[in-house]
């Protein structure tokens, strides 16, 4: 059997050209990732195309146990992946399967549970695999056009630092 290559890059909000390109390793269970989502997508909306988000799943299993199950079910989102990431945030202490189907049922998605979130596991570990060989150990990890943010995920830091004020 075959492996097709994992696309890492599709998860994009914002215009894929955008000349800074944030890449996210998140966990939909993190607490810090649930307070950085509406900071990136904030600082995306408002940097007229100058900036894009890039979600790559980085479930920390070991110490959130739903995590890898809602990265599946987003993933299982398909073109709803957004919609989808914002419900998982916005529901973060209520992440069992039949939660997911209500908020796929909710968004229009389809199946995000079982059998046909499984197919999805492929990319959720490469983009596991693409993280742990740039180092990141936490969530959220941020990287800017391939090198590691260290400061805050607030959106005047964020800003400065991009050269966006």
């Amino acid at each position: 059997m075959t492996q097709t290559a994992v696309d890492l890059d599709r998860h994009v909000y914002g215009s894929p050209d955008a000349p800074i390109r944030i890449v996210e390793y998140g966990d939909f269970e993190c607490p810090y990732c649930k307070a950085a989502a509406p900071v990136l997508k904030e600082l995306v909306d408002t940097s007229g195309g100058a900036v894009c988000l890039v979600w790559r799943h980085f479930p920390l299993f070991t110490v959130h146990p739903f995590a890898l199950t809602a990265a599946l079910a987003a993933e299982a989102s398909g073109p709803l992946f957004w919609r989808m990431h914002d419900e998982l945030f916005a529901n973060q202490d209520r992440l069992t399967d039949a939660d997911l189907v209500g908020y796929a049922e909710r968004i229009g998605a389809g199946a995000v549970c079982g059998p046909s979130a499984q197919a999805f596991k492929q990319a959720v570990e490469a983009d596991y695999k693409s993280g742990v060989g740039l180092g990141v150990r936490g969530t959220p990890t941020l990287f800017v056009n391939g090198a590691r943010y260290t400061g805050k995920v607030k959106l005047g830091e964020l800003r400065l630092a991009l050269g966006l004020t």
